[in-house]
């Protein structure tokens, strides 16, 4: 049994609204944690409850939404309660009530992309660790990107691939690759851009409104091109979005190249959440690759 009226209680005290003693319904909302629409006397929350060690993932998740926010670029959930119970763990957001997309809808969503990436750092990462579905993600700063895509991304998935039972398919070629990072990027040295970070097509909206809203980001500072990199992997993107975006902040040569290099990521995060085809599909992006490398 969820201890609702306890977590109703937080969630009242923090978010300074009165919150029904239990969920209304579960909601769709990810494979991680539970989610509901929970009524209060200031409209519906959209609610993510679980266990103790979630409590840190939503802390960090709370915080990304509250970088997002800052750059006035696109509409994040607000944030109203974050918090944990006994064994539960809670973060209550504004609800969005979803409507149907429209091209006018991805055009706003690529201009408002674009706009975000614009917001900079000096350098690569972020302030605090946080999380790629429940994979930690960590975060420390890095002046080189080729130095902190390697050491801060591709490196932690492969060794939990290792660790995960795909070390004959993946240890050897990984390790040829880790290596040929800074040959495939070449060149290219991109400014640190505000990230959303999980951009694929279940991360974003369009409100009744129809105004675009992200959520469930992994924010971090890096390459505006691995948010682009992306939006292409699992679709929920539509023409005008690529075409609003790339006339607002154009792509620079040999992007395409770098997107199987920055999609390789999530296909390993992939691998490492849910097995399956996903490892299969990771040796099949390293020695494409690794034949650029060859060429």
């Amino acid at each position: 049994m969820e201890p609702w009226a306890a977590v109703a209680a937080q969630i009242t005290r923090l978010a300074r609204r009165e919150c029904a003693p239990e969920p209304e319904q579960r909601v769709a909302g990810g494979s991680i944690n539970r989610c509901y629409r929970w009524l209060t006397d200031a409209g519906p929350m959209f609610v993510k409850v679980g266990g103790r060690a979630a409590a840190a993932m939503f802390e960090a998740e709370a915080d990304g939404l509250a970088e997002l926010a800052g750059a006035r670029s696109l509409r994040v959930p607000r944030v109203l309660a974050s918090g944990q119970y006994g064994a539960a763990a809670f973060l209550a957001l504004e609800w969005l009530e979803a409507g149907p997309a429209s091209e006018a809808s991805e055009e706003r969503l690529g201009a408002g992309l674009a706009a975000q990436h614009r917001l900079t750092a000096r350098e690569f990462g972020w302030r605090r660790d946080n999380t790629i579905g429940s994979t930690p993600q960590a975060n420390g700063s890095l002046a080189s990107w080729p130095e902190f895509f390697r050491e801060r991304r591709l490196r932690p998935q492969l060794t939990l691939a290792v660790a995960n039972g795909f070390g004959s398919l993946l240890e050897v070629p990984g390790e040829r690759l880790l290596a040929g990072v800074e040959a495939l990027l070449g060149t290219h040295r991109p400014a640190a851009s505000l990230l959303h970070g999980d951009l694929w097509g279940g991360n974003w909206l369009a409100t009744a409104e129809g105004e675009p809203a992200i959520f469930d980001p992994a924010v971090y500072y890096g390459d505006r091109e691995t948010d682009v990199a992306m939006t292409c992997l699992f679709g929920g993107f539509g023409p005008r979005f690529y075409q609003t975006y790339g006339a607002a902040a154009p792509l620079p040569e040999g992007w395409e190249l770098r997107r199987e290099l920055y999609n390789l990521y999530h296909v390993l995060n992939h691998t490492n959440l849910f097995g399956g085809g996903y490892g299969r599909r990771a040796r099949a992006m390293i020695d494409r690759l690794l034949a650029q490398l060859r060429g």
